[in-house]
C-alpha cells in the first residue's frame, strides 16, 4: 500500500512540477505542494528501498523544455528545504549542529523568498555573455536575448566605472519578478483593450521570460534583484553579507537583508519581515536563512537537491487552492440572498477555511465557478477568505453548473431580481432571517417612531420568541416584558405606551415602515398621496404604479412582488386588526406636486465615494430621476465615479453630460430649492 503511494506522490508531483515550470500554470497551491512533497520525502525516509533516482525529491525543477537552448550551470542551482515555525528552524539548527559544531556560533542572514523566475547570469570579462533559467539545477534554458530586456539586469559590470574591477568570470544567481503596481498596470491595460489578464505576477514573470520572441518579453515590466555568486573566477566571498555588498557594489540590484547573531534572533526577526511583506511592493512567500559564513555553510554539504546550510522559512499562505464541495445561499438582514462556497477544508493563513464567499451570483455566472470545481482561495489581512475563480483544467466533466435559487432558503416564498441588479432578495417581511432588521427599521424614527425601542429591545424580543414580525409589537404582553431581565416598570410602560402612539401615525409613515425595497419616505408620500390606503395600494397595477412621476419600473416591481407574498398580506391583515390602518384624503393627480428630477435620466458608473451606488440611485429616484442601465443618446447625465468603465466613452462620444459626485448633489440642492421657491 505504501509502495502504491510513494508511486502515486511521485506522478502527482511530477505533473505539478511540468504545469509550474514549463507551463507557468500551476493547478494547486505551493501550500499543496509542500505537503506532497514532504509526505513523499517522509515515506522515501522510512522506504529508502522504495526511492527512485527520478523521484521528484531528487532534483530541483524540471527538465529544461525542447523549445530553448540549453546551458549547463557551473554549480548546481539548488532548492530548499521549508520550514513553516519557529519550533522548526531551531531543529534545523540542531540538525547541521551536530555535522559541525561551529554552527552554535554561526550568524545569519536573513533575505526575502522572492516569488519570482531564478535566473542565472553568466558575465564574461565584465559584459554580461549569456543567461538561462534553473532547469534541472544541473542544465537550464538559455533565455538570453530576453533577459536583455530587463532594464535592472546590468549589462556591464561594475555600473559605476570606479568600482572593483570584474573578474573574467563572474555568474551570479538572481529572481525575476514583477512588482505588484506593474502588474496591475499590466493588468487594466489589457482588460481595457479585451486581452485576457494574468492570475498572478509570479507566472506571468515566467511566461515573459519563456517567450521564443523576445520583443514580447520586452513589453513585460520585468525586474530583478540577486543574492548569490555561483561561480568568480577572482574566488567567493567569505559571509553572505560581503556577497551582497560585492553585488552592490558591482551594480547589482540586491535585496533588503537582516544579519542575526543568533537562530533565536532569527525568529525574533520573523515578525518584522511578517510585517515588511505587506508594505513592499512585490510578492514574497517567506524568507530565507542561511548561515552567513559561506565556508562552513558549503561545508554542511547537500541533503537530496538542498543544501544544509540554509532553510526557507515559509509565511502561511495567503492563497490556496482547494475543492468546492457545494454553494449554499446566506439571507442578510436586508434580505439580500449571497452565495458563499462549502469547501474541503484548508488553511489559509494559519487559519482553517471551510466556507468562503462567492461575492454573488453575477460573478459565479461571470468565473464559470462550478460545485465541484477546484477553486483558488484568497485571504488577504484578517478578511472573510473569497474564491478568486475555478481552474478549469484539471475539470473532470462531473461539476456541476449552480442556478440561483427562485426560493428564499429560509422562508421559502419567491425571490425577487430585478433584471439590470445585481442583488437578488427575499421580500417576504415573515423571513425569520430579516426579522430584526424588519423590526428595527419599522420602529425607526422616519418610519413609526416607536420611542425607547433601540435595537438591543428588538434583539431581546426576538430572542425570547416574543416578537416573530413587526405586527406582533401590537400583542406584547406587560408581564412577558416584566420578566425580561433588565425590563422594570417604568420602562415597559414607557415602552407599551409608545408602541400604543405608533398606531396615530399617519399612512406615509406606515408605508415607509413595511420597508418595501426602494420606498424611502418621498416615495412613502407619493404612495399615500395618490392611494390614500394600504387597501386601495394593495389593488395597484404596475401601470397605475409605473405613471407616477418619481416612480420607475423597478420600484413598480418591488411594490407589487410585496404584496404578492402571502406572509405580507397576513401581517397587513394583522396590523389592520390591531387598529393600524391610518388614512387619508386622495389627491388629484395634477395636485401633487412634481418632483425635482421629474423625467431626468441618469447612468452611473465607476466606484463611488460620497455614496454607495444603490443609495445614490435610490436618492435619484425618490427625487424623480429614473437610473437606467446603459448609456443611449436619450440620457441626460452620467455619473462618474472612479475607475470608470465602458460607458464612460460611450457618454463622451454621444456628448452626454458629465457629472462627478458633487456636481450631483449640487444639483439636486438647486433643483429643490428652485422648486420651494416656486
Amino acid at each position: 500500500m505504501e509502495h502504491q503511494r510513494i508511486r502515486d506522490l511521485q506522478e502527482q508531483l511530477r505533473y505539478h512540477n511540468y504545469r509550474y515550470y514549463i507551463l507557468n500554470d500551476p493547478v494547486i497551491s505551493d501550500v499543496e505542494w509542500d505537503r506532497l512533497y514532504h509526505e513523499l520525502l517522509d515515506l522515501e525516509v522510512i522506504h529508502p528501498d522504495l526511492k527512485t533516482q527520478d523521484s521528484p525529491t531528487q532534483r530541483a525543477g524540471t527538465q529544461p523544455s525542447d523549445a530553448f537552448d540549453r546551458l549547463e550551470h557551473p554549480a548546481p542551482i539548488l532548492s530548499l528545504d521549508n520550514a513553516f515555525s519557529g519550533d522548526e528552524l531551531i531543529a534545523w539548527q540542531e540538525r547541521v549542529r551536530k555535522l559541525d559544531p561551529q554552527v552554535a556560533e554561526s550568524a545569519y542572514s536573513l533575505e526575502p523568498k522572492l516569488d519570482g523566475l531564478t535566473v542565472v547570469l553568466h558575465y564574461e570579462n565584465g559584459i554580461f555573455a549569456r543567461g538561462a533559467t534553473r532547469g534541472n539545477s544541473e542544465i537550464g534554458e538559455e533565455i538570453t536575448e530576453n533577459l536583455r530586456t530587463i532594464r535592472s539586469l546590468p549589462l556591464r559590470i561594475p555600473q559605476d566605472p570606479d568600482g572593483p574591477q570584474p573578474p573574467g568570470l563572474l555568474v551570479v544567481r538572481g529572481e525575476a519578478f514583477i512588482r505588484i503596481p506593474d502588474f496591475e498596470k499590466l493588468n487594466k491595460s489589457l482588460d481595457k483593450r479585451g486581452k485576457k489578464t494574468y492570475v498572478n505576477p509570479r507566472n506571468t514573470a515566467a511566461g515573459s521570460l519563456r517567450q521564443l520572441n523576445s520583443s514580447l518579453t520586452a513589453k513585460r515590466p520585468l525586474t530583478l534583484l540577486t543574492y548569490q555568486i555561483v561561480a568568480s573566477s577572482d574566488g567567493m566571498p567569505p559571509t553572505q553579507k560581503e556577497t551582497l555588498e560585492y553585488l552592490k557594489k558591482m551594480g547589482f540590484p540586491v535585496p533588503e537583508y537582516d544579519i542575526c547573531d543568533s537562530i533565536q534572533e532569527v525568529i525574533e526577526k520573523l515578525e518584522k519581515w511578517d510585517l515588511l511583506r505587506k508594505t513592499i511592493d512585490y510578492e514574497i512567500d517567506g524568507v530565507v536563512i542561511k548561515i552567513n559564513d559561506l565556508e562552513l555553510a558549503g561545508s554542511l554539504g547537500v541533503v537530496g537537491k538542498a543544501p544544509r546550510g540554509a532553510i526557507a522559512y515559509k509565511f502561511p499562505a495567503q492563497v490556496v487552492n482547494t475543492q468546492l464541495e457545494e454553494i449554499r445561499v446566506n439571507v442578510g438582514r436586508t434580505g439580500v440572498l449571497t452565495p458563499y462556497a462549502v469547501l474541503s477544508a484548508v488553511e489559509i493563513g494559519g487559519v482553517t477555511v471551510r466556507q468562503a464567499t462567492l461575492h454573488n451570483f453575477d460573478f459565479i455566472s461571470e468565473k464559470d465557478i462550478r460545485v465541484g470545481d477546484r477553486v483558488m482561495i484568497k485571504r488577504a489581512g484578517e478578511v472573510i477568505p473569497y474564491v478568486m475563480g475555478p481552474v478549469k483544467d484539471i475539470r473532470t466533466g462531473n461539476e456541476l453548473i449552480f442556478s440561483p435559487p427562485h426560493h428564499c432558503p429560509v422562508c421559502d416564498e419567491p425571490v425577487e431580481h430585478i433584471e439590470g441588479e445585481v442583488a437578488w432578495y427575499c421580500v417576504n417581511a415573515n423571513c425569520e432571517a430579516q426579522l430584526i432588521r424588519n423590526v428595527e427599521h419599522y420602529v425607526s424614527r422616519p418610519a413609526m417612531d416607536i420611542v425607547g425601542m433601540g435595537i438591543k429591545i428588538v434583539e431581546k424580543l426576538a430572542q425570547e420568541d416574543l416578537v416573530r414580525n413587526v405586527s406582533d409589537l401590537y400583542h406584547l404582553d406587560k408581564d412577558d416584558l416584566l420578566a425580561l431581565e433588565g425590563f422594570g416598570e417604568k420602562k415597559v410602560n414607557n415602552l407599551l405606551d409608545a408602541i400604543e402612539k405608533s398606531k396615530s401615525q399617519p399612512l406615509a409613515r406606515l408605508i415607509t415602515a413595511l420597508g418595501i425595497r426602494g420606498v424611502g419616505e418621498v416615495v412613502a408620500s407619493i404612495l399615500a398621496s395618490r392611494f390614500g390606503s394600504l387597501d386601495a395600494l394593495k389593488r395597484a397595477t404596475f401601470d397605475d404604479l409605473d405613471n407616477i412621476a418619481g416612480i420607475g419600473p423597478n420600484i413598480t416591481q418591488a411594490i407589487l412582488d410585496w404584496f404578492a407574498i402571502e406572509g405580507n398580506q397576513e401581517i397587513l391583515s394583522s396590523l389592520n386588526n390591531s387598529g393600524v390602518w391610518p388614512t387619508m384624503d386622495v389627491l388629484d393627480p395634477d395636485q401633487v406636486n412634481s418632483l425635482p428630477l421629474d423625467d431626468k435620466s441618469f447612468v452611473l458608473t465607476g466606484t463611488l465615494v460620497g455614496y454607495s451606488r444603490n443609495k445614490l440611485k435610490e436618492l435619484l429616484q425618490s427625487l424623480g430621476g429614473r437610473v437606467i442601465g446603459s448609456v443611449s443618446a436619450k440620457t441626460d447625465f452620467l455619473v462618474l465615479g472612479e475607475n470608470p468603465g465602458s460607458k464612460y466613452e460611450k457618454a463622451l462620444e454621444l456628448g452626454i453630460t458629465i457629472l462627478s459626485e458633487n456636481d450631483v448633489l449640487k444639483m439636486i440642492e438647486q433643483e429643490v430649492d428652485e422648486q420651494e421657491g416656486n
